[in-house]
């Protein structure tokens, strides 16, 4: 955020210069270049005394090749900016973790994991556990209102805003009891003892909140595994990356939150304030649930969503029969979609199972079949403008 002048300025030459020529010569010299190798420095002079093999010097110079290398993307990336013309990243902050997505794959976070969580009590934090951190961080940064959510496979399976912490968790927990075992809970505001009490009637493996209180650590403690971490206030990256095809993808972060007077109505039915709270809060919802999505929510409740499905009607499907098992009234409900809808199906489906107001994208070449179902059934539906794939 500095002027380029001072950046330029803090542009080092002579101390990267003598590193990277002290790491070249690593044959006859030991070089420590960053505080990180102080500990394997005095563990090495410890158990050597005054001197080091050659296996030793080598792994000290590729230490400093990762600090170079690495100062040299950061001061990359300032220039590149926007333009993203080539991709450069080091991390230099490496955790092996006990193994990838399954036992038999290795897997390694590149990351300052504490710059953004404190780890209070709970095991060693996994590949899987990262995934669904990382979702349930970016889905509760959408809300602004006490709101609990229940994540599984980094998709939202319980999630309710609400005028207490305590009540917002009941909501949430009421929108899939089933799901919530072992998954991933997270909150935008201090977890007390009567949320604590009620939390603790089931298992589950992580617990994210902006803190705690002592009598509320007391309760949640009393599982030995039970990861609960403390989420610092940070500003993540507006950059996503993803690796395929022995390269990898770069994208902006979908961070568009769409406003109630940026909804536009296209049915004769106009929709309610009441319904425009819902339908913003489905959109949200719907936006970090993997596509094809539907959700279905009802009172700034998730009754259910239906995710990942090759067909969007599938998706409806799933979201209303899921619903309707955990005794969801849907007179009433409203329905978000990711995409558009290329059919009038999902918008007959949905009348029929009781869903008054839609909020989709729009986009399709045949938007007006839904439009005139909705208008012939009376139906109020909004479109953004904005389609929220997430794959």
């Amino acid at each position: 955020g500095a002027e380029e002048s001072a950046i330029i300025e803090k542009i080092d030459i002579g101390g990267i210069s003598l590193i990277r020529a002290a790491a070249k010569n690593y044959k006859d010299v030991v070089i420590v270049a960053s505080k990180a190798q102080y500990a394997p420095l005095l563990a090495m002079l410890k158990e050597k005394g005054a001197s080091s093999s050659l296996e030793d010097r080598r792994w000290f110079a590729k230490e400093a090749f990762a600090v170079s290398s690495g100062y040299d993307s950061a001061i990359f990336n300032y220039f590149d900016g926007d333009e993203a013309s080539a991709f450069r990243y080091a991390g230099n902050h490496a955790k092996t973790l006990r193994y990838g997505e399954n036992p038999h794959q290795k897997g390694v976070f590149y990351g300052n994991f504490e710059e953004m969580f404190d780890q209070l009590h709970g095991k060693e934090i996994s590949y899987n556990n990262l995934l669904d951190i990382d979702a349930a961080v970016s889905l509760i940064s959408e809300f602004d209102d006490t709101t609990f959510a229940i994540l599984k496979h980094n998709n939202a399976c319980g999630l309710a805003s609400r005028e207490t912490l305590v009540e917002a968790w009941k909501a949430a927990l009421a929108g899939d009891p089933v799901s919530a075992f072992g998954g991933v809970l997270i909150t935008n505001r201090p977890i007390d003892k009567e949320t604590a009490e009620e939390m603790h009637k089931i298992f589950f493996e992580v617990c994210i909140a902006p803190g705690y209180t002592a009598d509320a650590l007391e309760i949640l403690e009393q599982k030995k595994n039970r990861i609960i971490l403390v989420q610092k206030p940070f500003k993540a990256s507006n950059r996503q990356f993803r690796s395929l095809l022995n390269g990898v993808l770069v994208q902006d972060r979908d961070l568009y939150r769409e406003k109630p007077e940026e909804l536009k109505q296209v049915t004769e039915k106009a929709v309610t304030p009441a319904e425009v709270e819902d339908l913003l809060f489905a959109n949200k919802i719907v936006k970090h649930s993997k596509s094809n999505a539907i959700v279905l929510a009802k009172n700034r409740q998730l009754c259910a969503s239906g995710i990942g499905q090759t067909s969007r009607v599938d998706a409806l499907r799933q979201a209303i029969e899921k619903a309707r098992s955990f005794d969801f009234d849907l007179q009433g409900a409203v329905m978000a979609s990711d995409a558009f809808f290329p059919f009038a199906d999902c918008v007959e489906i949905a009348h029929e199972a009781g869903v008054t107001a839609v909020i989709q994208p729009g986009g399709s070449v045949r938007d007006n079949d839904s439009v005139e179902y909705c208008d012939k059934n009376g139906l109020a539906m909004v479109m953004t403008g904005i389609r929220h794939f997430k794959h």
